[in-house]
């Protein structure tokens, strides 16, 4: 993903990039996704289920608090077959603290493609 040299946004930004055509996810859905996230200011990539093979998923109930509240605010009102940026400022990601190799005050970049509505 590319750099930016613009200040990290403070709310969520979302752009959907397909929007699909299956149904949609809201809270309390139980979803699988594949995604990759980056750091904003850097373009770095950090996780990513495409890594872990194709045919990976990350399964997601939305509202249970399973991922951090930007990815599943994020997730929330998608369709099946769609595919999301999501631009998560640290509030809504791991905060001052950060965890494991995510830094402290980090904004995150998300590309999720939704694959299954449950």
């Amino acid at each position: 993903m590319p750099a930016s040299d613009e200040q990290p946004p403070t709310e969520l930004g979302i752009e959907d990039v397909v929007v699909g055509d299956g149904e949609e996810a809201v809270t309390g859905s139980t979803v699988e996704v594949k995604y990759v996230g980056a750091f904003y200011e850097t373009g770095e990539e950090f996780d990513s289920s495409w890594s872990r093979g194709e045919e990976e998923t990350l399964p997601v109930q939305l509202g249970s608090g399973m991922v951090i509240e930007g990815f599943d605010q994020g997730i929330t009102g998608m369709k099946e077959g769609g595919r999301r940026a999501v631009t998560i400022p640290s509030e809504l990601g791991y905060g001052p603290n950060g965890q494991g190799p995510i830094p402290g005050d980090a904004t995150l970049v998300f590309v999720i493609d939704l694959v299954d509505v449950g």
